[in-house]
C-alpha cells in the first residue's frame, strides 16, 4: 500500500536509551494531520492482524494477552487507540468509534499492512466493527472480543463522563486523579477479570499509571459521551457488514452484557460465528489465547 505523503512513522518511543517503566512495550509512533498520533508495536511474522485494546487499558492489555500467541501465526500490530497509551488526539475530538477507526485505518495504510485481520477487545470490538463496515475490501475479517455493540447506559459514562466537560473538566479529572482514582481504577481493573481473578502476570506486569493518568481518563469520559450515537449507527449498519467476522464472548461476563450485546449482534451480522466461552467473564482475551487464534487464522480461509 502507498505511504501517504503528510504522515510517516515516527521514531521508537519511549526512547530506548531513556529510564522508563520496564512495563511499557517499546512503541513506535505514526504521525497523522491535526497533532494526532498513532502508537504501536509490532511482534510476530505472518498475515497482518491489528490488535486494538478496550476501555481503561492500552497496548499492553492485549500484549499481555493473546498476542504472543496469535504473533506465532501472524504479523501483530497491536495499537493504543485514540487517547489512549500514547497515541494523541485532540481534546474534544476524535471520540467517536468511527473516527477512531478511520484514524487507525490511517496508520494501517502507512504502515503498508496489507488486508489484515481486525481484532478488538471491549470498546476496541466496537471499534473493529467499524472498521469492517467503513472499510470491508480492505481487510481479511474481524474478531470481536466481548464487544459492546449497542447503546445502553454504562457505568463509565457517569464515573468519566464530567471529566469530558468543556469547561471544568480538565480540572476535575487532575483533583480525582489525585484524590479518589487510584481506589476506584483499581477496583474497577479487578472487576474486569471477575469472576475470574486477575492474573498475576497481569497485575506485576501492566503499567496502570500509564493507563490511569488523567488525560487518558478525560478521554474515557468523551469516549463514553459518544458512545450512544455511535453504537446506534452500528446498530443500523450491522445488516451490511459483509467481511467474515467472529464474536467471541464470556458467558459470565459482568461488564458487556454476553446477550443482549455481542450474541445480539453476531444475529444481526450475515453470517457472523459467534462463540460463547463458558465461565469466563469479560476479559477473555487473557484466558482463551487458542479460541482466539483459531478465529482469527480461520479469516484467512475467507480471504
Amino acid at each position: 500500500m502507498a505511504v501517504l505523503p503528510h504522515a510517516l512513522p515516527g521514531p521508537a518511543f519511549p526512547p530506548q536509551g531513556d529510564r522508563r517503566d520496564p512495563r511499557i512495550v517499546p512503541r513506535r509512533n505514526v504521525r497523522l494531520l491535526d497533532d494526532r498520533t498513532i502508537a504501536y508495536a509490532e511482534t510476530g511474522s505472518g498475515p497482518d492482524l491489528v490488535a486494538i485494546h478496550g476501555a481503561l487499558m492500552c497496548l499492553e492489555d492485549l500484549w499481555l494477552g493473546p498476542v504472543p500467541a496469535l504473533s506465532e501465526h501472524f504479523r501483530v500490530v497491536a495499537v493504543d487507540r485514540p487517547g489512549h497509551g500514547f497515541s494523541l488526539r485532540p481534546r474534544g475530538r476524535g471520540a467517536d468509534i468511527w473516527d477512531q477507526a478511520a484514524r487507525i485505518r490511517d496508520a494501517v495504510r502507512i504502515l503498508g499492512l496489507e488486508r489484515p485481520v481486525i481484532l478488538g477487545h471491549s470498546f476496541g470490538g466496537a471499534v473493529a466493527l467499524a472498521y469492517g463496515m467503513l472499510y470491508p475490501d480492505e481487510i481479511a475479517g474481524i474478531v470481536a472480543l466481548a464487544p459492546i455493540c449497542f447503546p445502553e447506559l454504562r457505568l463509565e459514562q457517569m464515573l468519566f463522563g464530567p471529566r469530558a466537560v468543556p469547561l471544568g473538566g480538565d480540572l476535575l479529572s487532575r483533583l480525582l486523579n489525585r484524590s479518589s482514582d487510584p481506589a476506584l481504577l483499581r477496583l474497577l481493573w479487578n472487576a474486569m477479570f471477575l469472576p475470574q481473578a486477575m492474573p498475576e502476570r497481569f497485575r506485576d506486569a501492566f503499567p496502570f499509571d500509564l493507563a490511569g493518568r488523567a488525560a487518558q481518563l478525560t478521554a474515557e469520559g468523551e469516549d463514553a459521551g459518544w458512545l450512544w450515537p455511535a453504537l446506534t449507527r452500528s446498530a443500523q449498519r450491522y445488516p451490511t457488514l459483509r467481511v467474515p467476522t467472529h464474536i467471541l464472548c464470556g458467558s459470565a461476563d459482568l461488564v458487556v452484557n454476553t446477550f443482549a450485546q455481542g450474541y445480539a449482534a453476531a444475529r444481526l451480522i450475515p453470517g457472523a460465528q459467534f462463540t460463547s466461552l463458558h465461565g469466563t467473564g469479560h476479559m477473555v482475551s487473557h484466558f482463551h489465547a487458542e479460541a482466539i487464534v483459531r478465529a482469527a487464522r480461520s479469516m484467512g480461509r475467507h480471504a
